[in-house]
């Protein structure tokens, strides 16, 4: 099983190989790496695919210390050097593209260009954070119940046959390694001001029936970037990769190839 010793945690990840553009992939909020399938499969023909499990999540040994989304972008940084790697497109779904963005503005040298899924740049929504605040701690105490479990995978997914999966994968796990990746969640920093920092090309995918993130919170995102373009995916939820796979790998494809060309 491919893992990483990075910053404290075995880190595990699966690599493609090749000599071709590396992209790196960071999953969102209570996924793991296997929500990127679709992605893999597309864009391996071409490119060199990493995905990763982050802290708390899937396969990696998580210490189960505080943490932020700036010290999963030195992951992901760390991540890089453990393969080898100088330079990436990194990119993410959800919380995978809050430390994705960090990760460019850590170290902006190293990124090629970013992919943004269903994501964003602000703190959570507060009109959410309470809600959110409330399952988390319920998870964390009795794990997922059916109802809360139903709910939120309604609220990431919103597809019968990968609710029942996930769902599934939710209840193999202890349910208190929650507790932290939550408060990192809910916690996190205000990061739009800084965007203009960036100079990357970005991709911006973003499901227009998303009730997790909402248009207008991606398009402030979005506004802020030097060098953006968004493709919105009619009906998608919050996991559009996930679950509408063909427009998705449609974007990301001539977008990735523009950056391997050197055209962007």
């Amino acid at each position: 099983m491919p893992q990483a010793d990075i910053n404290g945690q075995k880190i595990y990840y699966e690599d493609t190989g090749g000599s071709g553009l590396p992209v790196v992939l960071a999953h969102g909020f209570l996924m793991d790496l296997e929500m990127f399938a679709p992605q893999v499969a597309a864009l391996a023909p071409e490119f060199r695919v990493i995905t990763w499990d982050e802290r708390g999540f899937g396969k990696t040994e998580f210490d189960g210390q505080a943490f932020t989304y700036w010290d999963s972008a030195r992951d992901c940084l760390a991540l890089l050097d453990h393969l080898g790697i100088d330079r990436a497109v990194v990119g993410g779904m959800s919380q995978g593209g809050y430390l994705s963005l960090r990760v460019a503005l850590t170290a902006p040298e190293r990124v090629l260009g970013l992919v943004l899924i269903d994501t964003q740049a602000t703190p959570e929504d507060p009109a959410l954070a309470g809600g959110y605040q409330q399952m988390i701690d319920a998870w964390a105490a009795i794990g997922p119940t059916d109802e809360l479990a139903q709910t939120i995978a309604k609220i990431i997914i919103d597809d019968p046959q990968e609710n029942a999966r996930w769902i599934a994968k939710w209840k193999s796990r202890p349910h208190a390694l929650i507790r932290e990746p939550g408060n990192c969640l809910l916690h996190r920093d205000d990061i739009t001001p800084r965007l203009p920092e960036i100079n990357c090309p970005a991709m911006v995918v973003h499901g227009t029936a998303d009730t997790a993130i909402s248009l207008p919170r991606m398009r402030i995102m979005a506004n802020a970037l030097r060098d953006c373009e968004v493709v919105e995916i009619e009906g998608a939820a919050h996991a559009s990769n996930l679950t509408h796979p063909e427009p998705v790998n449609a974007a990301l494809l001539p977008f990735l190839r523009r950056i391997a060309a050197g055209s962007v």
